[in-house]
């Protein structure tokens, strides 16, 4: 980026003194003005004005531009060319989901799912130098994105999950090892998986704490976050008559969430609504910030020889004008 910037900005009030200059030029003209008494002026009729009386104050303005350009020079301008070299250090994000049946409970709104997909898509969208994937599972665990810097597509992805997709029930430990094997190669300075569920784990091959070992052996964290209020939650049912809705007990496995998140160096949160949720979001997102550098390299280049040979120009061509071309005017 180029900038010009002046070493001595404030020497650029002289050039206030131009216009008081022009208007005691002005008023020394009026006053000078010299007298002729004629009998009769008709003998100059026919007399065309000289060019020269056209020109007999161009001395004075090139000797004020003259001035103008000085005082510039004084200023001392200079031409600035800054060059910014930013350092990202990115953070590799997997978010897991839990997609299980529960998740469509009324304690949130609309919905768990949709509560966690809308705020977690928010949470995409503010960390525009990490790369992120997303995992999912109920039964079973699935890669829907693997990591990317694609928010567009990442988001996208996010708005198509749904309940059904996947054999219901809650596989903790299978969502944390498919995220973990997401990270394991990954060479980010941070790695992190955020694991969000509703419920218990029942289902999977791999146990929860077994896969939360194996997260810190590769130096990931992860921050579980357990959803659902406390006491009961409406759940929708299915009846001949259509949709009921019936308040189901409130499971979360919350000393598993609390010794997954210890184990890894991470963080237990309850969210028991969406305005909980976000700020559980939140939080995450100030404790898990990138590092940008920004390295800032100024080079001055010295512009006030121009500037001053302009002036001394405007000068010798008032002296030559004066005594030469202008000379007795």
């Amino acid at each position: 980026m180029l900038l010009v910037v002046y070493a001595n900005p404030k020497l650029l009030y002289l050039l206030l003194l131009i216009p008081a200059l022009v208007g005691w030029y002005i008023y020394r003209l009026h006053k000078s003005r010299a007298a002729l008494v004629i009998s009769t002026a008709k003998h100059f009729d026919n007399t065309g004005k000289s060019v020269k009386v056209y020109l007999r104050h161009l001395p004075f303005a090139l000797r004020m531009l003259a001035l103008a350009l000085a005082i510039v020079a004084l200023a001392r301008p200079q031409s600035t060319n800054i060059q910014r070299n930013v350092t990202t250090e990115g953070i590799d994000i997997v978010l897991s989901l839990d997609v299980s049946g529960s998740m469509l409970a009324r304690d949130f709104k609309p919905d768990r799912l949709e509560a966690a997909k809308s705020l977690g898509i928010n949470f995409i969208s503010g960390r525009a130098n990490d790369r992120i994937g997303l995992v999912i599972f109920a039964g079973e665990s699935f890669t829907l994105c693997p990591l990317t810097t694609d928010r567009a597509t990442l988001i996208n992805q996010f708005k198509a999950v749904d309940i059904g997709v996947l054999e219901d029930g809650t596989a903790i430990g299978s969502g944390l090892a498919t995220a973990i094997s997401r990270l394991k190669d990954s060479d980010a300075k941070s790695k992190v998986i955020i694991l969000l569920t509703d419920g218990v784990n029942n289902r999977g091959e791999i146990a929860p704490m077994t896969a939360a070992e194996m997260a810190k052996t590769f130096g990931i964290r992860v921050y579980t976050i357990g959803v659902g209020t406390y006491g009961t939650a409406p759940y929708p049912v299915q009846t001949p008559f259509g949709t009921r809705y019936q308040d189901v007990q409130v499971e979360i496995d919350e000393d598993l969430l609390k010794g997954i998140a210890q184990m890894t160096g991470g963080e237990y949160f309850r969210a028991t609504n969406n305005k909980a949720l976000e700020q559980v979001y939140q939080k995450i997102d100030q404790m898990e910030k990138s590092k940008i550098e920004v390295n800032e390299y100024a080079k001055r280049e010295e512009k006030y020889r121009g500037w001053l040979l302009a002036a001394f120009i405007l000068l010798l061509l008032e002296f030559v004008l004066r005594r030469t071309y202008l000379l007795g005017i």
